[in-house]
């Protein structure tokens, strides 16, 4: 198990070439990665690297970004604290929403909840992740007020 309290955030670009690596490996999207708005972190924990992620603001609202942790450090609870610092960056949103093809259980033991697309605020909806990049099979989920 990773020493999470160890965990090192880093801010890095959109076009970071091990951010997009990551992503690409990890079959998530990088189409808009150096739009505005957009705030993505480098992980490491402890000498090595335990992941990226990040947070968009739209509004009075937060989009979670692409969590990927490294396939060889996965199940050390690095998925887990890079969570918990995006959910820190999101302070003061209304709420943090996400979109997912596969990681729904995930989300969910960290307290996020499934809710229909049609109770996303106008914000979330427009995003590129919600209108075009992810599939409209997409589980889309948020923590925050109740929907």
């Amino acid at each position: 198990m990773a020493d999470t309290r160890r965990l090192d955030a880093r801010p890095v670009a959109g076009n970071d070439p091990a951010l997009i690596a990551a992503l690409t490996a990890a079959g998530l999207p990088t189409d808009d990665l150096t739009e505005p708005g957009r705030g993505f972190f480098a992980y490491r924990s402890g000498d090595r690297p335990a992941g990226f992620g990040g947070i968009e603001r739209h509004g009075a609202h937060a989009l979670l970004r692409s969590i990927v942790v490294p396939e060889g450090r996965r199940g050390e609870g690095l998925g887990g604290a890079i969570l918990a610092h995006l959910m820190t960056e999101a302070t003061g949103a209304a709420a943090v929403w996400l979109l997912t093809t596969t990681a729904a259980p995930f989300f969910a033991r960290h307290g996020f909840r499934t809710v229909p697309r049609g109770n996303a605020p106008a914000e979330i909806l427009a995003t590129r992740q919600a209108a075009a990049i992810c599939p409209a099979s997409a589980t889309l989920m948020t923590c925050g007020p109740e929907t």
